[in-house]
């Protein structure tokens, strides 16, 4: 680790993915290189928070490996999606199967979406010897609330002890997921509401109702009818991720902390990643300085984060830019 006068030189580059345009790893890469221009030493660390990349994250961390598996997108469409593997621990990613980026905005249909797909991902992942499944949910398509899923293992011949601990991206319970997220996966008015009957009486019929526990409505509500149906274990994504990386130590080796995502506003303060890196970075006394697609987050937002700079960026030269400008102040 480079020091000056016992003062580290090098900045802790921490971004999640800009969803849908970059990946955490492009972003952390473009980032690098503006810092090292800037004469800084970097130590290059994507993140994710449960949704993208968490797979690509936990593979690294875990030095696991990737398999494939034939499986079905959220509108029924055969697709062949990754999953990771490492000894008797699997990684799977719902994005990657039931995933909003998986279906173009003319034919998003929240009614029909599905996570059929990332039960028979999960099935595949069961069948590769795993007996613990991390379970990333962000980025999904479907508010079925795990039906899908559900009846695809059940009818795939279950879980066969593995258990699956679910990586949330969210706080929001059961029966506020099509409310809150429903618009984004293309619901209207009116949909909202037929989309929340159906999971509260989706609920009702669960061996555990999951209305009102935080984290259950990640996902359209997977999170919860995994919780419910099949026992699943609910953690906060960002944190198991950034533990999984080694974060912390890294984080106290370095003179600052970089981090970013595609969209900073009110979302960002309830569970993802750049609002745990803030948290952390905070309470251990190292600025953090943040790049972003677009900011929506007023600055009273802002300073709950208590970030000490927040630059926009929507291109990878721009993002190279920004962190060489920011090399000036950090």
């Amino acid at each position: 680790m480079t020091r000056i006068a016992g003062i580290s030189t090098v900045v802790l580059v921490a971004p999640d993915s800009f969803k849908g345009t970059f990946s955490a790893a492009q972003v952390a890469d473009a980032a690098g290189r503006g810092l090292v221009a800037g004469g800084f030493a970097v130590d290059l660390c994507p993140v994710a928070d449960g949704g993208e990349g968490t797979l690509e994250a936990l593979i690294t961390a875990l030095h696991g490996e990737t398999r494939w598996a034939r499986v079905t997108d959220p509108l029924g469409r055969e697709l062949h999606a990754a999953f990771g593997v490492c000894d008797s621990v699997a990684i799977v990613e719902t994005a990657a199967a039931s995933g909003l980026g998986l279906v173009e905005p003319a034919e998003r249909d929240a009614i029909v979406a599905s996570t059929r797909g990332t039960g028979e991902l999960i099935l595949a992942a069961v069948a590769a010897g795993a007996k613990t499944i991390y379970l990333g949910v962000g980025g999904s398509a479907s508010t079925d609330g795990g039906a899908g899923a559900i009846q695809t293992i059940r009818g795939g011949g279950g879980l066969r002890g593995a258990q699956i601990v679910v990586l949330c991206d969210v706080r929001t319970p059961f029966e506020d997921a099509a409310r809150v997220f429903g618009p984004q996966k293309g619901a209207d008015p009116e949909q909202v509401r037929r989309l929340t009957a159906r999971l509260h009486a989706f609920a009702r019929r669960l061996e555990r109702d999951p209305r009102g526990v935080p984290m259950t409505g990640a996902a359209g509500g997977l999170a919860g009818g995994l919780w419910g149906a099949l026992d699943a274990e609910l953690v906060p994504g960002a944190a198991f991720v950034l533990d999984a990386v080694d974060f912390n130590a890294r984080m106290r080796s370095a003179r600052a902390v970089l981090t970013g995502e595609g969209k900073l506003d009110q979302q960002s303060l309830a569970g993802k990643a750049v609002s745990e890196i803030a948290t952390r970075a905070r309470q251990s006394g190292v600025p953090c300085y943040a790049i972003v697609g677009t900011r929506e987050l007023d600055a009273f937002g802002a300073r709950i984060l208590d970030l000490q700079a927040v630059v926009e960026a929507e291109t990878l030269e721009e993002i190279e830019l920004a962190a060489k400008r920011l090399a000036e102040v950090i």
